[in-house]
């Protein structure tokens, strides 16, 4: 029944632009924080993005602060992730994942989808 769904990934060149968008169902998605994680092949998992539940407060990975940007539309049970100038380095399997406000034991994750930046 809970189900989180990536999509937006592809193919594009350095310093191009995709929007990542992952649709919720199943939960009370305003009472979730929701975060994008990556992983690249041979690495671990790392925090790219999140936002609180109520959209107040966003927070970014080093490496991509200033290019990244995470919002959501609660009326949509939808987060999104605008990644701008690409690079190489941002190729990942990218992940959608909520967390219970207040337990972060209650926790849901999408499936992933693959962006490659590549010439």
């Amino acid at each position: 029944q809970v189900q989180l769904v990536e999509s937006g990934g592809g193919l594009v060149q350095p310093g191009e632009t995709l929007r990542l968008s992952c649709i919720a169902s199943g939960f009370t998605f305003s009472s979730y924080s929701m975060s994008w994680y990556r992983q690249a092949p041979g690495k671990e998992r790392e925090l790219v993005a999140s936002i609180t539940n109520t959209g107040g407060s966003t927070n970014y990975a080093d490496s991509v602060k200033g290019r990244f940007t995470i919002s959501r539309d609660n009326a949509k049970n939808t987060v999104f992730l605008q990644m701008n100038s690409l690079k190489p380095e941002d190729t990942a399997v990218y992940y959608c994942k909520a967390r219970y406000y207040a337990s972060s034991y209650m926790t849901y994750w999408g499936q992933g989808t693959q962006v490659t930046v590549s010439s």
